[in-house]
């Protein structure tokens, strides 16, 4: 199924700042790479496409190119650690050259750079060879020091001696680590050697197309963090991808410093059934079929990572990962998915009805529709098939059921949907309001478009909410905020991504270049783009903002506003907001699944925050224990408030955490043979008590005005 590649403020190619190579073999001599003809023209071909066509006009001068030069550097070794202070000064004489050199096809100072980091990769390496053995049995854990996690903003290594110190607690730090995870000395040799031995194996094979591609998207992500260089390799991979024809685990990746990172999950795709990966968790490990050896990827380049776990359908890959909500990177998770492709049907909108208890204790009948992408069968479409598929039509058809059953309010759960087809979003807008707009689009030549529904039609006039969350993207931020604008409905959840621009791919004369050419604008006239959509009641964020969403991204373009478009207002809903928001609190401070939530995320986001991590090993032990000592008084005073018996010892098995809370899990049948009862996840329970809450709004009488 469809696995597609994501760049974030890192390069897309995975970068060879390798934070955890410890030996090379001596004497593997390198040969500088150098740029091909076909890199020359490609360069001064997307130059002249991102002058022409790019949403942001950006000048290819003496600033972008000092503005070049950090990027490719900061692409190519983030954390400060392989190159020297005396290589960047070396740099500086190229700072305002390299606009004039790409202008004119030339490439000689970004290879002179990249073969520049690539040797003292490879120096660093060699030093390390033949002592690891004797590293690892002398490092003393006694020892009271610690580790800076994060190097991005320090000064580059003012000489050797400093760079080897920073060098020697890296080591140490993932020694500590792997120690602390139960493995003996040897055995750490052995498992850093291997590691060692597949990063050399990619060093040493890295061509001149690997460093061009490094160098090509260090400039195109001058203009935003969507646009992108595809090699030819990369050009087949997302013509792939785009027709999802891809067998794999459906899941969308990013590289993070040395680290392969989830985006999201593709709706209803083999890692998205199977329950266990969730998006901004790190693989660390790939093995194939279910005794396959653990291959360690850290390090790695992003469509090797992908080309391990892509497979046919029917196999078998095994992950080992980093969990989102670790509380270090010692905690490890293997997870197992059979690989397959996913079916449109799999991915369509979803119908079910809760039952709500209101504050005078009647049941009242809430319809869920969950739409977990924005589809359309567009053969189907194209061939005049009148059964086509898409969101706008099996919505229709859901909520006619709903409704016949007796469903006094609707819930639309966008929650983890990334977005898909305009016209659908737009569509589906329809399905709840008469006629008007839906979305602006501002082209790159600063023309609006108007998108919406053009003709006055039936429409679902009840009370309707609509649960996001920071995976709900694009066309979800589209649906959400229109509905939002026009007072339609009420959003609840948490801050959407973010992603409020359009990309097209076109052709070079070697590889691809995908290029944002347009950003989408609320009918409001705020743009969705960084800021996404806010909701008008907030959920507790599962997911770190800090870690997930267009504002994180390097270049990111900005939040503004273009003139609003006129537009009705159905209800005055925000009126009773506040009303609404002191029901929901007061209702979750009594939610022991609530509390436990917040309680979790609360510690969790206190371990984010640290810079250093102890390499001394008592200290780190203790940190560990006194984790799972909160663990445990969190999970026991969950279970105390819902009548269930404490535990003395927290395992694994016994404790929900917040993917569990979130991810709607089935409760085990008592007697075999039963089936399985699935119980609403909390947060779409509190979705439907503040809709049934605020259904007095969605009176006739209470209309907020017309146009």
């Amino acid at each position: 199924m469809l696995f597609t590649q994501h760049r974030s403020s890192r390069t897309l190619f995975a970068s060879v700042s390798l934070l955890f190579l410890f030996l090379l073999s001596p004497a593997h001599a390198l040969t500088d790479l150098e740029p091909s003809k076909e890199h020359r023209k490609a360069i001064r071909d997307m130059l002249n496409q991102l002058n022409s066509s790019h949403y942001v006009k950006l000048a290819v001068d003496d600033a972008s190119s000092s503005r070049l030069l950090d990027a490719y550097l900061s692409d190519l070794d983030p954390n400060r650690q392989f190159l020297l202070a005396e290589d960047i000064a070396s740099f500086q004489q190229y700072r305002d050259r390299l606009d004039d050199e790409l202008k004119k096809g030339r490439l000689d100072t970004g290879f002179l750079i990249f073969n520049r980091y690539r040797q003292r990769i490879v120096s660093r390496l060699e030093r390390s060879l033949d002592d690891l053995e004797k590293t690892v049995a002398a490092m003393d854990f006694s020892v009271d020091e610690s580790f800076l996690l994060d190097r991005s903003e320090q000064p580059w290594p003012k000489n050797q001696t400093e760079a080897d110190e920073i060098w020697r607690k890296q080591l140490k730090n993932r020694v500590l680590g792997l120690k602390l995870a139960g493995k003996e000395d040897k055995a750490i040799v052995e498992l850093l050697e291997k590691r060692f031995r597949n990063q050399v194996k990619h060093l040493t094979q890295l061509e001149a197309e690997d460093a061009f591609q490094i160098y090509a998207n260090a400039l195109a992500s001058l203009y935003d963090p969507h646009t992108d260089y595809f090699s030819p390799r990369l050009s087949e991979n997302f013509q792939i991808n785009m027709s999802l024809k891809l067998e794999g685990i459906g899941a969308v990746l990013q590289m993070e410093d040395d680290y392969t990172k989830i985006v999201r999950l593709v709706p209803a795709g083999p890692a998205d059934k199977q329950g266990e990966l969730q998006p901004a968790d790190r693989i660390v490990g790939v093995a194939q079929g279910k005794k396959g050896d653990m291959q360690d990827v850290i390090g790695w380049r992003l469509d090797d990572v992908v080309d391990l776990i892509r497979g046919p359908k029917g196999s078998v890959v095994r992950l080992e990962v980093i969990p989102a909500l670790a509380h270090s990177d010692e905690e490890r998770k293997e997870i197992v998915i059979e690989r397959n492709e996913v079916k449109l049907e799999e991915q369509s909108a979803k119908g079910e009805i809760l039952d709500i208890e209101d504050a005078s204790g009647k049941v009242r009948k809430i319809g869920v529709i969950d739409i977990p992408t924005f589809y359309l069968d567009f053969d189907a479409f194209r061939m005049g098939d009148p059964d086509f598929r898409s969101t706008t039509r099996d919505v229709h058809r859901i909520l006619g059921e709903l409704l016949a059953e007796g469903a006094e309010g609707i819930v639309i759960d966008l929650r983890d949907n990334g977005g898909g087809s305009l016209a659908e979003a737009n569509g589906l807008v329809g399905l709840f309001i008469e006629s008007g707009p839906t979305v602006q689009i501002r082209q790159s030549n600063s023309r609006v478009i108007r998108e919406g529904k053009r003709r006055s039609s039936p429409y679902y006039t009840g009370p309707l909410a609509v649960l996001i969350n920071r995976m709900s993207a694009s066309a979800s931020e589209i649906f959400a905020g229109a509905i939002q604008d026009y007072q339609r409905g009420i959003v609840i959840g948490t801050q959407s991504f973010g992603k409020g621009t359009v990309q097209s791919v076109n052709p070079l004369s070697h590889g691809q270049l995908k290029m944002t050419e347009s950003k989408f604008y609320r009918i409001s006239g705020d743009s969705t783009q960084n800021r996404g959509v806010i909701p008008d009641i907030s959920f507790p964020p599962l997911y770190d903002s800090e870690q997930i969403g267009e504002s994180i991204l390097d270049n990111a373009m900005a939040w503004d506003r273009i003139a609003r478009a006129r537009h009705s207002y159905y209800y005055d809903l925000r009126s009773g907001l506040d009303k609404l928001e002191k029901r929901h609190e007061e209702r979750v401070a009594k939610d022991p699944d609530f509390r436990f939530l917040k309680e979790q995320l609360a510690a969790i986001e206190k371990y984010r925050d640290r810079k250093y991590l102890s390499l001394n090993i008592a200290k780190r032990k203790k940190e560990r224990e006194e984790q799972k000592a909160l663990q445990l008084a969190m999970e026991n005073r969950r279970r105390v408030a819902k009548g269930e018996k404490p535990l003395d010892v927290l395992k694994d098995d016994e404790l929900d955490t917040p993917d569990d809370l979130l991810m709607s899990p089935d409760t085990e049948a008592e007697n075999e043979g039963e089936e399985k009862d699935k119980r609403p996840d909390p947060l779409l329970n509190e979705a439907g008590h503040i809709l049934v809450d605020a259904i007095p709004a969605f009176q006739q009488e209470r209309l907020a005005g017309r146009p």
